[in-house]
């Protein structure tokens, strides 16, 4: 009997479908339309953290180089005032096999898919991870299938994602190309159930807990050359993964102090669905329309609960423009010698700002890197955005407008970003969960889980509930309070996205 392929019909069988493509049973942690038992999910496989380093290290992942940034940290210095101006140092993930951290995530996907009999894993991705899971699959022997948003209507092909794609079929992936849309979810449930691949999501467990080794070597390395923690690691927060499995491995190594700093590309009123917005940005990843949606809701993904929860990790959250990344880019190549990817160099822009302000004594990590080549080069970025019609200009980058203005800074001192407020993506959070289930019916469990989930307290939750919903959750015998955050409207930036996993 042939199946329904309907759109309606393979969604109303997608809970089917993920327990067959990853042998996990969502079910079995599910607690309520807003809490599930998140840590019993993540110990499922009962890997430790040696088991997940010794499979990396059978693919060519891990243990990658950490580097001071000597003359970049000099030239913070000269303008940081008296004893500012903290060390620089950098996580070298571009030594991975296919170029970036992702490595880590698929290497655990694919040990599992090859351990559990699969003859083949699957993705959806616009970005490295395709790359990461088609290279993990040739040293696994499994067969493998990428799919990408990729074109708008035109045709027209954003550059740097055209390069993954190119990087995706050098591995021996098969590659199905899609225009932007909501089909990508769709697509990738209908490829899983036709083929029996296994599902190698970014959000699963699987992923997540193979970037705990990032923040673990980190730690490690920092402790031994040092003597002492980072005061700081910088993230670049897109769907949460990274900056997730980094701060539970620097946990795991008793990095308990460290700041963990999330940072964007400032996207903001640039549509992630949107065909006319696809192609005016130059960053497809690692910017707001995916990491403010993201942190505010981590289950708008292709698997039923997402592991990467970055709210329920970061300490605080900083927007840069595309123009300061671009400049840092050129200056990481200028100054230290070393060529690596614009995406990846969001991380070194907000360091920059960052290590500014804090004591000279201090470190602050950048945690990543990655590989560049001919469409993810700043310079192919900036001429696909003359191409686009918007302006490239050196300046003031305060007056960058996405999609219509790139500034490009005239200095260093000029790279500052500008922090997000945290408050707000919080409160965002909690509107979320309220469409979820109604506050009169959360109970303390779910109160308890939303405070885990948005890093604060369950008085937080509560006053935000009252303040919200005008209904006291479980247990609280307030009513309102004022609300102070009037902006917090939906995602707290006001960039929108259609979520599709990346």
């Amino acid at each position: 009997m042939t199946r329904d392929m309907s759109y309606d019909a393979v969604m109303a069988r997608k809970n089917e479908i993920m327990k067959a493509s990853l042998g996990i049973d969502y079910d079995d942690f599910e607690q309520s339309p807003i809490a599930f038992d998140y840590e019993r999910m993540m110990a499922g496989g009962d890997f430790t953290l040696e088991d997940i380093a010794r499979i990396q290290a059978e693919t060519k992942v891990g243990n990658t180089p950490l580097y001071e940034l000597t003359n970049l940290t000099e030239a913070v210095r000269e303008f940081a005032g008296p004893g500012r101006g903290a060390t620089i140092l950098l996580k070298d993930e571009a030594a991975n096999a296919s170029g970036s951290f992702k490595a880590r995530r698929a290497s655990v996907s694919c040990y599992e898919a090859r351990r559990r009999g699969y003859e083949g894993v699957a993705t959806a991705t616009s970005g490295n991870y395709g790359a990461a899971v088609a290279s993990q699959a040739a040293m696994r022997r499994l067969r493998c299938i990428v799919l990408q948003e990729v074109f708008d209507s035109r045709g027209v092909g954003q550059p740097e994602i055209v390069e993954k794609s190119r990087a995706c079929e050098a591995y021996g992936a098969e590659v199905q190309k899609l225009s932007v849309g909501p089909e990508l979810f769709y697509q990738m449930l209908v490829t899983l159930e036709t083929t029996g691949f296994f599902n190698a999501s970014l959000y699963t467990p699987f992923g997540i807990r193979g970037v705990e080794t990032l923040g673990a070597e980190i730690g490690t390395q920092v402790r031994e050359r040092y003597g002492k923690d980072p005061e700081a690691v910088v993230v670049t927060q897109a769907g949460g993964g990274n900056l997730t499995g980094t701060a539970r491995g620097l946990r795991l190594v008793g990095c308990e102090d460290t700041e963990i700093v999330a940072c964007s590309v400032d996207l903001s009123g640039l549509h992630m669905g949107s065909d006319t917005d696809f192609n005016r940005k130059s960053f497809t990843t690692g910017h707001t329309g995916f990491g403010i949606p993201f942190a505010t809701w981590p289950d708008r993904t292709d698997v039923p609960r997402n592991a990467a929860r970055s709210l329920r990790y970061m300490d605080s959250y900083h927007l840069v423009t595309q123009g300061e990344v671009f400049y840092i880019t050129e200056l990481l190549t200028k100054l230290e010698g070393i060529e690596r990817g614009p995406a990846g160099n969001t991380s070194v822009t907000a360091a920059v700002a960052l290590a500014a302000q804090i004591d000279r004594d201090d470190l602050v990590v950048v945690q990543e890197t990655e590989y560049t080549g001919a469409g993810k080069h700043h310079n192919r970025q900036l001429s696909f955005a003359r191409e686009n019609g918007i302006e490239v200009r050196v300046g003031d980058p305060r007056e960058n407008v996405p999609g219509e203005v790139i500034v490009l800074p005239e200095r260093l001192d000029q790279v500052a970003g500008r922090p997000q407020d945290l408050e707000a993506v919080r409160r965002s959070y909690v509107k979320n969960a309220l469409r979820r289930l109604p506050a009169q019916e959360w109970s303390e469990n779910d109160v308890a889980f939303v405070a885990a989930d948005t890093h604060t307290d369950e008085a937080w939750v509560r006053a935000a509930l009252a303040d919200l919903a005008g209904t006291p959750a479980a247990g609280d015998a307030r009513t309102t309070t004022p609300d102070t955050h009037p902006h917090a409207r939906g995602d707290a930036n006001g960039t929108s996205t259609t979520g599709s996993p990346r």
